[in-house]
């Protein structure tokens, strides 16, 4: 594990929304900067909480080098972060279970379909797979 100091600068409790919000410093001389995987590990240990439970953002740098600071939230349960955490954080950290996402070939070729037909036929031709019966 790398060397760094990591306090909290400003927690907040947030019961609406299920988590701690918090700004932290970060303190690391030796290196250019501390990895979120690391940060998270840190606050998980001071906070007695899950890794999977934190969503670290907003990390910067100041300039000289040797301190940072940035943004946690500790969510109270999974399901709470799956629901009020950013989507960007959740894919970032593997959460986030995008279900089948047509292609764009997919959705150009249902548009066409739609646009032949009228009115409640239109659900049909869009769920329709594009492939002709023989």
């Amino acid at each position: 594990m790398s060397k760094f100091v990591c306090y909290v600068t400003k927690l907040v409790k947030n019961p609406l929304l299920g988590r701690k919000q918090m700004g932290f410093q970060l303190i690391h001389p030796e290196q250019g900067s501390v990895s979120k995987a690391a940060i998270k590990e840190k606050l998980a240990q001071m906070f007695k909480s899950s890794e999977k439970l934190i969503g670290v953002f907003g990390l910067q740098s100041k300039f000289g080098g040797g301190r940072s600071s940035g943004f946690a939230c500790i969510y109270d349960s999974e399901e709470a972060r799956k629901k009020y955490d950013q989507k960007k954080i959740l894919k970032r950290d593997g959460l986030w279970d995008q279900g089948k996402v047509p292609t764009r070939k997919q959705k150009k070729e249902m548009k066409g379909r739609m646009n032949k037909v009228r009115g409640t036929a239109k659900a049909k031709a869009a769920a329709a797979t594009g492939k002709k019966k023989k």
